[in-house]
């Protein structure tokens, strides 16, 4: 019966790579479909008709007439629609809303999820991942075991009672076919469940007695179960736990700085295949189609998403200029714009992107817009930390002079923390008390760090290290970056800089 499972879906996901290799061959002529699908479904909402999409010809028009958006413009009709009014970006009923944080005025922001996205987006992108698993690996058996999900959870939106709000993964999982509820496990009570430690631990033991085939999900919160799997199960390693394990799908996070764990210790075996997605409340957007290229993702073209593309030197910009996808070059960072079948139109979704390919348009995830750290999900931007900075320097009579701070990764069974290096003008009085502060106002203005810091499963307390004064001084000094151009990089993903910093001073990492 598995056997039989197993074939009838590869062979009905292997029906879908004619389509894909369609908008590879033809891209330009896949995305203007997807733009004239677009203005046309949405030309009598009322976004449609401040901008009049009726009387659009061309997508130069469509980029002259309607500016670029940020949340924070589009939040005024996001919020009427999350009162309950309908067709006001989108002309089908909402009814979803995905919650995530990095909004600058909000401790969440929430991004309408139409019927057109679910289906056309991101379950095709979940079923797509399911083609490519299929086309580089064709004699797989991952159909005989149970797909792993770990979502987030759902609840009431508290603006509107009739609709519900929570992670992606979350409305996502909700609303999937019965085959594909089928064929993952755990449960959809379980999944769903909103306490996180008590979520984790039922998600091992029942997980525990399954043949699980492959992961979808990040890699921090992958390692926080498959830690708990192993002390229900007394194994050394979790491939004793699941034999027949094939592929670990990550995305959200960088994969990097977790590359080398999962090969040598968490899965110890070059039959385990990784597979990278690039998808987000706003949309499902990239897959990586060849296994062998690690961090390149295909542009999936056909998703009801039209992209633009704004060169790194025009952002800032009254009126930037944009790129479809023919005018793009190689090597190059771009800023992400979306217009999509929810009802987002030439929203900067906050992503650079850098093109290795262009046939097929494949890309690499090279950083943000904004300063962040996004190393276990926590989508910390410098909002947030200023916001921290200053309530702990209040709280503690400091005086702040320069900061830092970067991630201290996952290693083994150890939760990951932020590490800070400040510089005060006037150290706080105390110092217990400042890090105490930090901590519970990051929490309290970023939702996704809240999670992460739950129970230290995943983020620890920070760490914080007070430097001398005039260190970061004499750090620019040495990389020959002092002057009013230059400025200290405050979040950053990679530890290069504190680590430089500390060097700087002889503190040890």
């Amino acid at each position: 019966m598995a056997t039989l499972l197993n074939e009838t879906l590869l062979w009905l996901m292997k029906r879908r790579l004619p389509r894909i290799e369609a908008f590879m061959e033809q891209p330009m002529d896949a995305q203007e479909q997807v733009f004239w699908n677009l203005i046309q479904e949405a030309q009598y909402t009322e976004w449609g008709k401040i901008y009049d999409y009726s009387s659009i010809y061309s997508i130069r028009e469509y980029q002259e007439r309607v500016p670029i958006s940020t949340y924070e413009d589009l939040f005024p009709y996001i919020e009427r629609v999350m009162r309950g009014e309908q067709n006001v970006l989108w002309s089908s009923e909402i009814q979803w809303f995905a919650k995530s944080s990095g909004t600058t005025n909000a401790r969440s922001k929430f991004i309408p999820v139409s019927k057109e996205s679910l289906d056309d987006c991101h379950f095709m992108g979940g079923k797509d991942v399911l083609t490519f698993v299929a086309a580089n690996k064709p004699d797989t058996r991952v159909f005989e075991g149970k797909g792993l999900s770990i979502g987030g959870s759902l609840s009431s939106n508290q603006l509107n009672s009739r609709t519900l709000a929570g992670d992606v993964s979350a409305v996502v999982m909700k609303n999937l076919p019965i085959w594909a509820q089928i064929i993952r496990t755990p449960s959809l009570e379980v999944a769903l469940m909103d306490v996180w430690e008590d979520k984790i631990k039922l998600m091992a033991e029942i997980t525990s007695q399954e043949n699980v085939t492959s992961i979808l999900g990040v890699p921090t919160w992958s390692l926080v179960l498959i830690e708990k799997v192993l002390e229900i199960t007394g194994r050394d390693n979790i491939l004793e736990v699941w034999p027949d394990f094939e592929f670990f799908i990550h995305g959200a996070v960088s994969f990097a700085p977790y590359r080398e764990m999962f090969k040598n210790q968490v899965f110890p075996s070059k039959s385990i295949s990784y597979l990278e997605t690039y998808n987000a409340s706003e949309g499902f957007f990239g897959i990586q189609d060849d296994i062998s290229r690690k961090d390149e993702l295909m542009l999936m073209l056909d998703y009801g998403v039209f992209y633009e593309f704004i060169p790194m030197e025009e952002l800032g910009k009254t009126h930037p200029k944009t790129l479809v996808l023919g005018e793009v070059e190689l090597d190059k960072n771009y800023a992400v714009v979306i217009s999509t079948n929810a009802g987002l139109w030439r929203y900067m979704i906050g992503d650079t992107v850098r093109f290795t390919s262009k046939n097929p348009y494949r890309i690499k995830i090279s950083g943000r817009t904004k300063l962040f750290i996004n190393a276990f999900g926590e989508e910390l931007i410098i909002e947030n930390a200023e916001c921290a900075i200053m309530r702990a320097c209040e709280a503690t009579n400091a005086v702040l002079t320069e900061y830092t701070a970067a991630p201290v990764y996952m290693e083994g069974n150890k939760s990951g923390c932020h590490e800070w290096v400040i510089e005060f003008s006037q150290e706080p009085d105390n110092q217990t008390l400042f890090e105490e502060i930090l901590d519970k106002t990051l929490r309290e203005v970023n939702s996704d760090y809240d999670a992460k810091r739950y129970k230290d499963m995943v983020l620890q307390a920070p760490k914080v290290n007070v430097v001398p004064k005039e260190s970061f001084y004499q750090w620019m000094k040495n990389r020959g970056k002092l002057g009013g151009q230059h400025k200290v990089p405050r979040l950053s993903n990679d530890r290069a800089f504190v680590e430089e910093i500390l060097a700087t001073v002889g503190m040890e990492c």
